[in-house]
């Protein structure tokens, strides 16, 4: 069993749609290790995202995930990272295939509602900033 961290992010908080995100997750086979529910300061965003810095998106990145509430999830399963990537589809849900995360919530290509670690070392990275900071 591999470990990812799946974050859904103010956008999906603010729309009281955590719970439909969460069992879609869930019915995907996935195991809910850990979650909390948090506003993620700027400190930590400013980690989290940390190897985004010099892109010219990454000050509104910062701002939108420092804007609200988030929850955070430690998820379990084999190929945790690639199959959780595979559910919630790509950044842009015009693009995104029908039924993962993105195509069904996300607004639009900022406000995508979801984030999912990219590779390992980085979901254990990711695990580290959310939970033991």
């Amino acid at each position: 069993m591999n470990r990812t961290l799946a974050l859904i992010k103010p956008d999906a908080v603010d729309r009281n749609i955590i719970g439909e995100i969460i069992t879609l997750i869930e019915q995907n086979g996935f195991i809910v290790r850990n979650m909390k529910f948090m506003k993620m300061s700027q400190s930590i965003a400013e980690r989290f995202y940390e190897a985004h810095k010099e892109k010219p998106f990454y000050d509104k990145l910062v701002t939108y995930m420092t804007s609200g509430n988030i929850i955070a999830l430690i998820l379990e399963k084999d190929n945790a990272v690639r199959l959780f990537r595979d559910l919630i589809g790509s950044t842009d849900p015009e693009l995104a295939k029908e039924g993962t995360i993105r195509k069904l919530y996300a607004i639009d290509k900022s406000f995508n509602s979801v984030h999912g670690s990219d590779s390992d070392a980085n979901a254990e990275r990711e695990i580290a900033i959310i939970f033991n900071h």
